[in-house]
């Protein structure tokens, strides 16, 4: 019989893979794209992808968030695990089956593009970056991190008990839209390193030489959120790793 374990890592490959090749997909496929019988009509635009990041989290959230808590992002995860809401063995297991699901999404949308006729609209299959025009590397490294700290934070506090944690996918995933209307037009919005990294290795040059910003600035906004948290947090949570607002089996 299959673990607990098990279901909850296979649940954060899926779900990761989910995410980057729907709301990544989103931007590559279509982002900039004319659309309609008379190739005139607008693309997804950055309403749309964020819009996809957040429904794609939302479904994610309700559907795997009683398997393995949804986290989908390592810097979730690290939040849970400094948070004393996921023990270190498991947190291990999470971080390496989220870059792995990644990473499979972004092999299946470069194959999109190299080998199906994919036309990429991104022109870096969705990858993030910076110096790029919109914002220099400080600004980016700054706004990753405040971004990712806010939707981490959000998070933490509304996966607690007394905060109604039936609706929290709900907030989970409109906040998760929020901060990509902020963050698509300056960096592409990380706030998730295994989102970035995922593209970036198929992409290569400019993407793979930037993204440790996008690894690295997601990661310090999770500590921040935490520290927040503990400041703000009321005294019942959910248990060890909930992020959709279900208990795990």
């Amino acid at each position: 019989m299959q673990s607990r374990y098990s279901r909850a890592l296979a649940a954060e490959f899926v779900g990761t893979f989910l995410l980057v090749f729907l709301a990544v997909g989103t931007a590559v496929f279509g982002i900039a794209a004319v659309v309609g019988v008379d190739g005139k009509g607008p693309g997804s635009g950055v309403v749309g992808v964020a819009l996809a990041f957040g429904l794609v989290l939302l479904g994610v959230a309700y559907a795997f968030g009683p398997v393995s808590g949804a986290h989908v992002n390592p810097a979730v995860t690290l939040a849970m695990l400094l948070g004393r809401r996921l023990p270190a063995s498991e947190a291990i297991g999470y971080w390496v089956v989220q870059f792995l699901g990644a990473i499979a999404a972004g092999a299946l949308l470069k194959l999109f593009v190299d080998s199906f006729g994919v036309t990429d609209y991104t022109g870096a299959l969705g990858t993030n970056s910076y110096d790029n025009g919109a914002i220099n590397m400080t600004g980016a490294f700054v706004l990753e991190a405040v971004l990712t700290a806010a939707f981490v934070l959000v998070i933490l506090l509304v996966t607690e008990r007394v905060a109604a944690p039936g609706f929290a996918g709900i907030a989970i995933g409109l906040t998760l839209t929020l901060v990509h209307l902020v963050g698509i037009p300056l960096t592409g919005t990380s706030v998730n390193p295994a989102r970035s990294l995922g593209p970036a290795l198929f992409e290569g040059g400019t993407a793979m030489s930037q993204v440790w910003l996008f690894i690295l600035a997601p990661l310090a906004g999770s500590v921040v959120a935490v520290v927040i948290w503990m400041i703000t947090r009321t005294t019942s949570e959910m248990p060890e790793g909930a992020v959709a607002g279900s208990e795990r089996e």
